[in-house]
């Protein structure tokens, strides 16, 4: 299985480790990971990196 780690693209800050599953809703990002548990963000995603499971957002 391969999991992402979500970064705010500003900072690198992390926001979510272990992320199974990312969808997005008109200016919402949903993020889940493998427990199950949703983090919700308004913003847009910028760049997915699959080979290194590195998803960056821009946040508000």
């Amino acid at each position: 299985m391969c999991l992402a780690t979500v970064y705010k693209e500003s900072d690198d800050t992390v926001i979510c480790r272990n992320v199974s599953k990312i969808l997005v809703e008109d200016e919402k990002v949903i993020i889940r990971d493998i427990m199950g548990e949703e983090t919700s963000i308004e913003g847009k995603i910028l760049m997915v990196d699959l080979a290194n499971s590195i998803v960056k957002l821009q946040c508000d």
